[in-house]
């Protein structure tokens, strides 16, 4: 069996010196590796370190062994490229297709699965240039990670920090040596928050993205499910190679799922759901003296309700509270009749928006002679990334369905 050849992007960033230990493991791993840094990365490592790790020349530019064309012939026979650290400018130059040096080139040459790992400020990270660049990268095929939360350069800490080599060799793996276990099983998520109208301007909402319930649809058809995904009023775009059904309120969303309940193995409700609706919706604008009480009605459970249908599903619910109390998420959890809830911790309004998350995972034993668990499993899940969230709790439901 041939080696498979890896071309590890570095940025000019000072978290370049951590992909020494990355090139290292990949090598470990029986993959060839060829170092392609950016100019400015050599400030932080230089040439001789990477050729001395890898055993193979260093070149920068289109202009160094000119005779090879080595922007070509690099990205024809790589199987994989990883970047890593990928900095704002870096992430901003791939996006526009730039060719500046020979990494930028070589991407451009290459049709191989691309792994961007970003390192930055967080300021840098969360500026809207920086959002769009990332996301057009996602649209046109690239694996683009989330930044680790810690300690960066200087005193700051926050959401940027380069990731651990662990969890960057666990991303790539999932894509050079793909696990479909999920084959043959059908999905349906819901994700995003719904919102409830008041008026033809006013709604009855919440602040959830949706970016959990994303990374679950995108981490399920990666893992080889047949994934439909009901989003409510979000802006990520449609996941490649997923269903997606857009909703508004929670009336819809219930309509829906409902619909696809009985076809599918799992069920993740990770949508935040509005409890209640205005009773009545005007249709003209309700003016701003007139706004002294809104009479609310209460809209469905959906996930008690669908479940009371339950045959062989397993069920992920969530359960958003700003204090980690788990005798009330285990109420829920049997309430619900889940096989599995995610207590989210969203105290401080961190969670939100962010691409990280944290909480308990709670799993429901086996049913006693009442029919209710005999134990509830705790599984503490500290500040981690919504893509391994979304992993942990898909192998949770794995486990369940057997």
């Amino acid at each position: 069996m041939s080696t498979r050849e890896v071309i590890l992007g570095v940025g000019g960033g000072i978290a370049a010196y951590k992909s020494c230990d990355l090139l290292r493991r990949l090598q470990d791993q029986g993959f060839g590796v060829t170092v392609i840094p950016t100019p400015s990365s050599l400030n932080f490592v230089g040439s001789a370190t990477w050729e001395a790790l890898s055993g193979r020349p260093v070149t920068t530019t289109v202009w160094e062994k000119v005779d090879e064309v080595r922007h070509v012939s690099l990205g024809s026979s790589s199987d994989f490229i990883i970047v890593a650290p990928a900095t704002a400018d870096l992430i901003a130059r791939i996006a526009q297709g730039r060719a500046d040096d020979l990494l930028t080139n070589t991407i451009l040459a290459s049709t191989a699965p691309k792994l961007i790992v970003p390192a930055m400020h967080p300021a840098m990270w969360s500026n809207p240039a920086t959002v769009a660049n990332v996301q057009l990268l996602r649209e046109r095929g690239f694996f683009v990670m989330e930044p680790d939360h810690g300690r960066l350069t200087g005193k700051d800490v926050g959401v940027g920090r380069f990731p651990e080599t662990a969890r960057i060799l666990t991303e790539f793996n999932a894509i050079a040596n793909p696990v479909h276990d999920l084959l043959g099983r059908k999905v349906l998520v819901t994700a995003g928050g719904t919102r409830e109208p008041l008026d033809p301007i006013r709604y009855i909402g919440n602040r959830s993205s949706g970016k959990q319930g994303y990374a679950i649809a995108r981490a399920a058809s990666r893992r080889g499910a047949d994934v439909t995904l009901i989003l409510a009023n979000s802006d990520l775009p449609d996941p490649s190679g997923v269903r997606c059904i857009r909703v508004n309120t929670a009336q819809e969303m219930f309509e829906h799922v409902s619909r696809e309940f009985d076809e599918c193995d799992v069920l993740v409700m990770s949508a935040a759901v509005a409890d209640a609706k205005p009773l009545q919706v005007s249709e003209t604008k309700i003016k701003k003296g007139s706004l002294t009480s809104i009479e609310l009605a209460s809209n469905p459970d959906i996930v008690a309700t669908v479940a009371a249908r339950k045959k062989s599903q397993t069920i992920i619910a969530f359960a958003a509270e700003t204090s980690l109390d788990l005798e009330e998420g285990k109420r829920k959890l049997l309430a619900k009749s889940a096989d599995i809830l995610f207590l989210n911790d969203v105290a401080g309004n961190e969670i939100f928006g962010s691409d990280q998350n944290q909480g308990v995972i709670l799993i429901a034993g086996d049913a006693g002679s009442d029919g209710k668990p005999e134990s509830v499993q705790e599984i503490n899940v500290d500040r981690i990334n919504k893509d391994t969230l979304a992993d942990l709790l898909l192998d949770q439901a794995l486990h369940r369905l057997g």
